[in-house]
């Protein structure tokens, strides 16, 4: 085999290998990006899943809810600074306004895993349910990174 012959084979493989570790969703006009959660410790009742949503569509839609076989509940909450001190929230809903994207990342919105059945194991994957008003239920994959993730010095007293 010579080295054009190599080059392509290796192009080829690597176009396929693409959509395999690709990490988004579509759901209508929604995109769906990245889900993914931080590690826990054994023992440790809660945990936190983050992603991305972005509107293409002509119509809003919002999300309503969220449910996974690893935890008892899952809430939407929300990061907010009340007297110089962060704090979470629970939001009913989160309006996902058309042609707009919001963010699910620590110290914003992000989905609280309540009652967890174990650890969340860095390097795992788990499938969670993401309830939206207009697009359905949408199952998402969601990928447990290290457990100090994304954190922000902030955000870190936030948990």
């Amino acid at each position: 085999m010579n080295i054009r012959s190599i080059a392509a084979a290796l192009a080829i493989a690597a176009a396929f290998a693409i959509p395999a570790f690709a990490h988004e969703y579509e759901a209508g006009s929604l995109h769906i990006g990245h889900p993914w959660a931080r590690a826990t410790a054994e023992g440790m009742p809660t945990g936190a899943a983050f992603f991305s949503v972005r509107n293409d569509g002509e119509t809003a839609d919002r999300l309503l809810g969220a449910s996974t076989d690893r935890a008892e509940t899952v809430e939407i909450h929300r990061g907010v600074m009340e007297d110089g001190i962060a704090r979470m929230r629970p939001v009913e809903a989160v309006d996902l306004p058309a042609g707009e994207e919001i963010v699910f990342a620590p110290g914003g919105y992000h989905l609280m895993l309540i009652g967890l059945d174990g650890a969340l194991v860095e390097g795992t994957r788990f499938p969670l349910t993401l309830e939206f008003e207009h697009a359905g239920e949408v199952v998402v994959e969601i990928a447990v990174d290290a457990p100090g993730a994304g954190a922000t010095a902030e955000e870190q007293h936030v948990h």
